[in-house]
């Protein structure tokens, strides 16, 4: 590796966590499947991240079905914080309110301005504890969409990055989509 290329700053991403269906586990004596731990320190072990510092913010662990008004201004407030001192932020996210996260982020960005930096949502429709999951993809794929977006707000998903607004999940799709 080049010597310049060796002593680059690394890019720092702020990854916050509230949930969602890509990390909830197995509950064995429940027989169910809920948001108890978070397993994306074991996804993100799995991956090669070079060139990146990851600074983790665990700030909520819900189903996103199960988040208030005042959980999505505290992910709206926490990522608009994050983005002052971090290149990008990713927000690991339930896929069912995730539009609505995504669009409030927007608003308070376009009220005072307009973003600074990318700030990327991702989720999964299978729990990355599950055989064939998208949890790893879309974690990857948000990783480098940061990296590489125009400061805004969007979701990162089965191989697609919309920006906001305008994006909803489609339910026969299983994916995100423009509105």
């Amino acid at each position: 590796m080049p010597s310049s290329q060796a002593s680059q700053t690394p890019f720092r991403i702020a990854l916050i966590s509230t949930g969602g269906t890509i990390e909830k586990t197995y509950d064995e004596l429940g027989g169910f499947l809920a948001n108890k731990v978070s397993v994306l320190d074991m996804l993100l072990a799995s991956l090669e991240l070079r060139g990146v510092t990851i600074d983790r913010v665990p700030l909520l662990n819900k189903d996103s079905l199960d988040m208030s008004e005042a959980d999505h201004d505290l992910i709206a407030d926490t990522a608009e914080i994050m983005s002052r001192n971090h290149d990008g932020v990713v927000i690991v996210h339930g896929t069912d309110r995730l539009a609505k996260t995504g669009d409030r982020i927007h608003e308070r960005l376009l009220a005072r301005g307009g973003a600074t930096k990318a700030i990327v949502l991702t989720g999964a429709m299978r729990p990355y504890e599950m055989r064939h999951t998208d949890a790893t993809q879309n974690v990857t794929e948000a990783l480098l969409a940061v990296q590489v977006c125009t400061p805004g707000v969007y979701v990162a998903m089965h191989n697609r990055v919309l920006k906001f607004p305008g994006v909803v999940k489609d339910l026969q799709q299983g994916t995100f989509v423009r509105g």
